[in-house]
């Protein structure tokens, strides 16, 4: 740090704030901490009585904070994400477009290791708007030593981005409604358009929605016909617990599915099924995603459309965060539920 005829300033880091006072009006910040001097700054510093102001020196081999939040940024940044611009030399990330947030955790892990290096994201796996801020990235002083940001961009080469979004696919969906209540018409059906609704949301549509009776044989055969239809996801609701004459877990079973998890550490969530008939995902949905706003479809289907091939590792990781508070007004995605 040294002082310099406000002249010789230009190209130059601030190192204090420079105080504006407005009589009758108060004051405030003319010029913030860590500012690069402009060549039309000037008169205004002198306007503030400022013949001489405090640099730092930025020797060879630092850098300013926005330079280095700069590369930090577009190192992190995976597809879908557009910047900010700097201020006090803190970058954010934003969506560039819907779809799925996606975050590499252990990647992030080892940045933050890095000593002055700060980077700071949302929870992953969750829907995300376009414009919605997802990360920052700033470093701790006012200039850092480059070869920090230099094992920053060395990390993420090797590992990969930290922050990314995935957008989603519009995809074909196929229903198959099962229960001789529905099916016969003594009750109308409330899942249908909870899952128009639900789906529309991740840029699909529901093709058709099949009923059937608790008859495992029709059930098979409406699980195939919708995939011969064209579709690229089928969801089949109603028959997941276990009850004598709930039949959907077998039903997938019976129709090829490569069963990945019959139940789900999530409370509401339990009796969840995801399986496959090739590449195409099948979920099983419980009653649950009727009645709660946030439930086992909202931590699992988003990422089946955004092409995620789930595992049971997967499912098995919602466990941690997988118990739903039961706000009196949901918050979700504003809170701890399927986040570890």
């Amino acid at each position: 740090m040294r002082s310099i005829p406000v002249h010789h300033a230009a190209g130059m880091v601030l190192c204090h704030d420079i105080t504006r006072i407005v009589p009758g009006e108060g004051k405030g910040p003319a010029f913030r901490k860590g500012h690069v001097i402009e060549t039309g700054d000037i008169d205004d510093l002198l306007r503030l009585g400022k013949e001489h102001i405090y640099v730092w020196d930025l020797a060879e081999g630092f850098l300013h904070e926005d330079d280095a939040a700069h590369r930090m940024a577009v190192a992190v940044a995976g597809e879908g994400i557009v910047f900010s611009q700097p201020c006090e030399g803190r970058i954010n990330l934003l969506a560039a477009h819907a779809g799925l947030l996606c975050i590499d955790a252990a990647n992030l892990r080892r940045l933050n290791m890095i000593e002055e290096v700060t980077i700071a994201t949302l929870h992953g796996n969750v829907v995300v708007e376009p414009g919605q801020m997802l990360a920052g990235t700033r470093v701790v002083p006012l200039v850092v030593d480059a070869a920090k940001i230099d094992a920053v961009e060395a990390c993420c080469a090797q590992y990969g981005p930290v922050v990314s979004v995935r957008p989603f696919k519009p995809l074909r969906i196929g229903v198959v409604t099962t229960g001789g209540e529905v099916y016969h018409g003594r009750i109308k059906d409330a899942f249908g358009p909870i899952l128009r609704r639900k789906f529309e949301a991740l840029s699909c549509t529901v093709m058709r929605q099949v009923f059937v009776p608790d008859d495992q044989a029709m059930t098979v055969r409406a699980i195939r016909r919708l995939i011969e239809e064209g579709a690229d996801m089928i969801a089949v609701t109603g028959g997941m617990s276990v009850d004598p004459d709930d039949l959907t877990p077998s039903s997938i079973r019976a129709a090829g599915g490569e069963v990945v998890t019959y139940g789900s550490p999530t409370f509401p969530g339990a009796m969840f099924m995801l399986a496959y008939l090739g590449e195409i995902p099948v979920v099983g949905l419980p009653g649950c995603v009727m009645y709660h706003k946030a439930s086992i479809f909202d931590l699992t289907v988003p990422r089946l459309v955004a092409g995620e091939r789930l595992n049971r590792a997967d499912i098995v990781e919602l466990g941690h965060g997988g118990l739903c508070a039961m706000c009196p007004e949901c918050r979700y995605p504003a809170c701890g539920f399927g986040k570890g």
